[in-house]
């Protein structure tokens, strides 16, 4: 049976060589020379939706690169507060460890949390009475996709008391803005429709980002299969007038979950 020190240094030997490779790309590469915080974060967000595309798709191998491109960013990143003296990795890692313990007291404390929802409620609750932070709406980063940062606001508000009771309630809500957007057409209408169907999304315990981007993929591909069945007929799908192509369109989707 192997120790677990002996487990420890694999991985800590291969974090510190990747340390000091960043180290040594920042020292000699021209195109890593140049970069900023403001240069680096676009390619951050994108490692993210990457790792997450990976991960929907049950792509093993893929998650394990699409990770390591997104550990080099954390990496990088972390350095540029080092060379102006605002922290390091260690810091970085350290403050993460701190917060993880802090906010599960019901793992490493005796406060007891024997569901999700309970322990969700614990984070909102300490990060308000430890962590000093102020408002409702604390923390919600103006940056976050329009729908993650809808759910973060509503998640804001649940955590005090201001949401509707049950799924019910949501869909309610939602069926009511739909008439809203039918009788007046407009963005904004549109907007609190969109709103609206976040909010479900979240009663539902389901990521509207992602959920969105698995109906858009399957939309994508129920379009390709239609388009393939039309030419194994003879027909060019992109040519059809819309009730031929909403027949073909039917047609694949009981090909394509």
């Amino acid at each position: 049976m192997t120790h677990p020190a002996a487990d420890a240094s694999e991985p800590a030997a291969a974090l510190l060589e990747l340390q000091r490779l960043t180290e040594r790309l920042r020292r000699e590469c021209p195109w890593d020379r140049e970069q900023t915080e403001a240069s680096i974060v676009p390619h951050t967000v994108e490692e993210s939706y990457e790792v997450a595309d990976a991960a929907l798709a049950g792509d093993d191998e893929k998650l394990l690169d699409e990770l390591g491109d997104l550990l080099f960013q954390v990496y990088f990143l972390a350095l540029l507060l080092e060379e102006r003296g605002a922290g390091d990795l260690a810091q970085v890692a350290r403050g993460v460890h701190a917060k993880l313990v802090r906010r599960h007291p019901h793992v490493f404390g005796d406060v007891e949390a024997r569901t999700a929802e309970r322990v969700r409620s614990n984070w909102e609750r300490i990060k308000r009475e430890q962590e000093g932070r102020e408002g409702i709406f604390h923390d919600v980063a103006e940056g976050l996709p329009g729908l993650l940062y809808a759910r973060k606001i509503q998640q804001r508000a649940k955590a005090v008391g201001f949401e509707y009771p049950d799924l019910a309630g949501a869909l309610a809500d939602l069926a009511e803005e739909l008439r809203e957007l039918e009788d007046e057409p407009s963005g904004d209408e549109l907007g609190d429709v969109l709103f609206a169907a976040v909010n479900v999304s979240r009663r539902l315990d389901v990521d509207p980002e992602l959920e969105l981007r698995r109906a858009a993929q399957r939309f994508r591909r129920r379009v390709e299969v239609a388009e393939e069945l039309a030419a194994e007929s003879g027909e060019n799908w992109s040519e059809l007038p819309l009730e031929r192509q909403d027949e073909w369109f039917d047609r694949a989707k009981e090909a394509v979950e």
